[in-house]
């Protein structure tokens, strides 16, 4: 009975690193994938555009990395609420919790759908502009809200350093006025991202 204690303090201080270290891979990961996709499709995917010659597999490549960092935007998701502790308002982590979610699956539908356009023999450019529409305008709309609502709370709560606060608060925007009009621009997320995870990484690792 008195290891019990230790043992459960052991694993909560273990859970935000872990999923620290999570969400330091669904930044890389996600960035692979952006790259990717922009370099096979360098004018983007809206239009008629065709696959650049002989990037179709960094394209099948990009699909394919995708839902690992979906999966592991869901446990940074988890190293953010852990990092809030108990005290949160409801209002926004309500609007935190939603548009991660949303996000997770534009990203997993538009995969879907690219991964389609990549298996038939005479593709279409509904099935692009499917694919990209709904993960640049959408995802990444869903993205800055994410950005924003997470800055708020590490904002009202003061579990975010300013500088984060701000450089959130600037990037949510960023994502959610742009969106895909300026090449890379998604890249923007992932970095805030990495931001996040290596701050809170860092914490984790101080006593007390």
């Amino acid at each position: 009975m008195t290891q019990a204690p230790g043992r459960t303090r052991q694993q909560a201080l273990s859970t935000p690193k872990a999923a620290g270290l999570a969400g330091v891979v669904f930044a890389v990961l996600l960035a692979t994938a952006i790259v990717l996709a922009r370099i096979a499709l360098p004018e983007g995917g809206g239009g008629e555009e065709e696959i650049a010659p002989g990037k179709r597999g960094a394209l099948q490549t990009a699909t394919e990395l995708v839902p690992f960092a979906g999966i592991a935007f869901l446990w940074f998701m988890g190293a953010l609420r852990e990092h809030t502790g108990d005290a949160e308002d409801r209002f926004i982590a309500t609007v935190f919790l939603g548009s991660g979610v949303v996000f997770v699956a534009c990203l997993f539908g538009a995969v879907a759908a690219a991964g389609t356009v990549l298996d038939a023999e005479d593709p279409t450019g509904f099935g692009r502009h499917f694919a990209y529409t709904l993960l640049t305008t959408y995802g990444m709309r869903m993205a800055a809200v994410f950005v924003l609502a997470t800055s708020s709370l590490g904002r009202k709560l003061r579990v975010l350093p300013r500088p984060l606060v701000a450089i959130g608060t600037v990037a949510g925007l960023l994502l959610l006025v742009v969106g895909s009009s300026v090449p890379y621009c998604e890249l923007v997320f992932p970095a805030w991202a990495l931001l996040i995870s290596l701050y809170i990484l860092r914490t984790a690792r101080r006593p007390g």
